[in-house]
Order: structure tokens, then sequence, then C-alpha cells
């Protein structure tokens, strides 16, 4: 991915604050010899104390023999995108027809070495982590090797731990356009409404005060 200096996180908390609202992302694992990348779309509960990443698949997905030859894997998270028309980025000198279009978007890349988690016990207990991730409010019974109503489901999964060696953000908005432009795409963003228009909006305006 590349990351011009204009485009690059403010700070490691700009990024941090952002993925910690996703938890849905692409993971990419180099294939097998002669084989293409595995991109397997999964939920995923991201630990910034410990510096990983935990999930689970199940046992008959055919990425596993990859991940074990291959366990540097990278994981991709990509939202607040739109489309942003070429006039709107027009610079003031030219006409509006010259313009560029291109694209906005946060992205954030978290290269990882993948542990398999295969003990029971330690399933659950990975299990359990995205589980008070995703339902905080509770409501579900929590998995125990052994134990009803989870624990022979465990043998159909994997689990996953994904421990972080680096990680790529990228803040796409304009950041490097003169501020008259900037603020002709926050009115034409603000004006069109569309999916994902507001958040990068947002993105847009708030990386300027910055």
């Amino acid at each position: 991915m590349l990351i011009h200096p204009w485009d690059a996180p403010r700070d490691d908390a700009e990024w941090q604050q952002w993925l910690a609202g996703h938890d849905f992302g692409q993971l990419a694992v180099n294939g097998l010899p002669g084989e293409p990348p595995h991109v397997q779309p999964l939920h995923f509960a991201y630990d910034a104390g410990r510096r990983e990443v935990v999930s689970h698949l199940a046992r008959p997905n055919p990425l596993w023999p990859a991940l074990e030859a291959g366990p540097d894997v990278l994981l991709s998270v990509v939202d607040d995108y739109v489309f942003v028309p070429g006039p709107w980025q027009a610079a003031p000198d030219v006409p509006p027809e010259h313009g560029t279009p291109t694209s906005f978007y946060t992205a954030v890349q978290l290269r990882c070495r993948a542990h398999v988690v295969d003990d029971p016990e330690e399933k659950a207990e990975l299990l359990n982590r995205q589980v008070d991730h995703f339902q905080p409010m509770g409501g579900s019974a929590r998995a125990v090797a052994g134990e009803a109503p989870y624990g022979r489901m465990l043998a159909g999964i994997r689990g996953l731990r994904l421990e972080v060696t680096d990680v790529r953000a990228k803040f796409k908005y304009a950041s490097h356009k003169p501020a008259e432009v900037r603020d002709r795409i926050a009115a034409g963003l603000a004006a069109r409404g569309g999916p994902g228009d507001g958040r990068a909006r947002d993105h847009l305006l708030r990386r300027q005060e910055a």
C-alpha cells in the first residue's frame, strides 16, 4: 500500500481509535507453491494491550495448510470510502472539468504472525474473548471445553491468535490539497449525502483542523 506523507496517520492514536470501531476485515495468507493467496473475510477482535488479534475459522477451511506453511499474514481493514468526482478536485486555476477523480478511504493493515489454537480449553478462552467484544451486554452462555452448550462444537473450529508485528495505516482525504479545494470537496460530500459521505467528510475536516 502506497502511503504518501500527507496520508499517513498523525500518530498511533489516530489509527488505533479508528480500528477500535472496526472489527471486520480480510485476512490474506500466502498460497502454497503454485497457488494464489487465500483472502478470508472474517470478524475479529483486536486487543491493543496485547498487540494481538483473535478470531476463529471452521476446521474445513482450505487456508489452514497454507497458513501453517507460511504463518506471516496480513489483516486488511478498509472503510469510510467514497468516490470523489473530478470537478470537486479541480485546482483553483483550472476548469472544473479538468479535475481528476479519486477515492477517499481509511485503511489499516496489520502484519501478523499467526498462531493456530487447537487445544479445547484455549479455544474456549479465545471464543469467550470474542464474545465479550461483540456482545458486551452478555446474553450468551460461556464456552467451556467438554461442557454444553458449546463444548462439543469446539472440535469443528480452529482458533487464531495473530501476533501483530507491524502496522501500516492510511487516511486518504486530500490533506495535501489547498484549503479552497478541501472546502469544495467537503461541501460536495455534504450535499450528496450518500453512503459513507458523512464519515469521509468528518475525516477530511478533522485532518484539516489538525
